[in-house]
């Protein structure tokens, strides 16, 4: 998988990375430049499974890979069945550990996450790799004498999330986790021959002992970058809404949904996640964020960003029902072309109320929602501003009967022009 129009060419591979923003520490650039822009190299990124589903705050890793692949670089491809039934220390509290059953099944629906970002076949063929295959293997003594020598303790103790939890505590268990982390890129170096880690910046203590432990251990050289943390300008955490995490998976966040996600990006915020996330070129980003800049109200970047993500992560015929739908229920494509998966996502993202029987017009809208109170909702009527399935109701006594029903249940009601919500008739 290698794609010779890279934004400048191959050999600018490494200055594309730091225009985009996705170098924020290294090992050292010339080392990274002279590793990126020189030939191919086998890198590595790492996934531990601490939830059935990888969500936006992976993107950043999972299109970095795709990123280096399509530059000519070999993935390989990490998911911690080892290190995800441990877990990496967090600032605040001791993890709660999973089973390891629990986590091998994390492990699978991961992986087959990961496969649809690279390319498993050519002369830089992506590869998934599990650290449990070698962590698994070693006796206690064997982790001991081969790993744990290598670690100076002051070292370890130095670490931010380590100081952090010194006074409330911190388990042996936890506080071994980077030991593992590292002692996974000496496997993957002498296994595969390795020669670069990355990942987020708050893995950089982690990577870094990683590095020193190849270094250590007589082997080498190698090299590691970090990309920043991905956050937004309002001060909330990248990656959630009212509704809790954007996942991947599409049971757990429909595409419409997802899609919708990056639609509504802050205005401040979008043309970094477009240098961070989209495979446009560089001349091709800037054209975008000067229309944006002239044209803000048209959300030019926010579409083209979603409908790209959305694309890449749950395929072009999800992404063309999405927009479909975003259409649809402001009134401008036909709700009736709707699969009703996309109707039933795009309605819980409105709000779906579910009722055992159809009232009148003026009574959907109050028990939506959409108006405080039946008089309320009469009066809207009245003013012409009230549609069901995208037809304005003008009779303020008006009913819906049950062959007005998209897909034989449901109901998009809107009051005015942005202001809609669903109705499912319990069957």
């Amino acid at each position: 998988m290698t794609d010779s129009n890279l934004p400048h060419g191959r050999d600018s591979l490494t200055e594309d990375l730091r225009w985009r923003g996705l170098i924020q520490d290294s090992t050292g650039l010339d080392e990274l430049r002279e590793l990126l822009d020189g030939g191919s190299a086998t890198f590595y990124v790492g996934f531990d499974p601490t939830a059935p589903s990888l969500h936006v705050g992976h993107l950043m890793q999972v299109t970095t890979a795709r990123r280096l692949q399509l530059a000519g670089h070999r993935p390989l491809l990490l998911v911690g069945g080892a290190t995800g039934q441990i877990g990496d220390p967090k600032e605040s509290a001791e993890r709660t550990l999973n089973s390891p059953e629990v986590v091998a099944g994390w492990v699978q629906r991961i992986r087959d996450q990961l496969a649809p970002f690279v390319s498993y076949t050519g002369e830089n063929a992506a590869q998934l790799v599990n650290n449990l295959d070698w962590t698994g293997e070693m006796s206690v003594v064997e982790f001991l004498r081969d790993v744990g020598k290598h670690f100076p303790v002051n070292k370890m103790l130095a670490r931010e999330v380590v100081k952090a939890r010194l006074d409330s505590g911190i388990s042996f268990t936890e506080f071994s986790y980077q030991l593992l982390q590292a002692n996974d890129f000496f496997e993957l170096h002498r296994r595969h021959g390795c020669q670069l880690q990355y990942g987020g910046s708050d893995q950089w203590g982690n990577i870094t002992a990683g590095v020193d432990y190849v270094r250590r251990r007589g082997a080498g050289p190698v090299e590691a970058f970090v990309t920043p943390l991905v956050t937004k300008a309002d001060g909330t955490k990248f990656g959630k809404t009212e509704g809790g995490a954007v996942w991947l998976d599409p049971e757990m966040t429909s595409p419409y949904a997802f899609y919708q996600f990056w639609v509504n990006a802050d205005d401040r915020d979008v043309t970094r996640y477009l240098r961070y996330f989209s495979f446009r070129s560089r001349q091709e980003l800037e054209e975008l964020e000067k229309a944006t800049a002239e044209r803000p109200q048209a959300r030019l970047a926010q579409r083209a960003l979603a409908e790209e993500l959305t694309t890449l992560v749950h395929g072009e015929r999800e992404m063309a029902q999405a927009v479909a739908a975003s259409h649809a229920l402001f009134g401008r494509g036909s709700l009736g072309d709707l699969a009703p998966e996309t109707l039933r996502a795009a309605l819980t993202e409105a709000g779906l109320v579910h009722l055992d029987e159809l009232p009148d017009v003026a009574g959907l809208l109050k028990e939506s929602g959409l108006v405080p109170s039946m008089k309320e909702a009469r009066r809207v009527i009245a003013e012409g501003g009230a549609y069901v399935n995208n037809t304005r109701i003008s009779e303020v006594d008006a009913t819906v009967a049950t062959t007005d029903l998209l897909h034989g249940r449901y109901l998009v009601l809107r009051r005015g022009k942005r202001s809609f919500a669903g109705v499912e008739l319990r069957r």
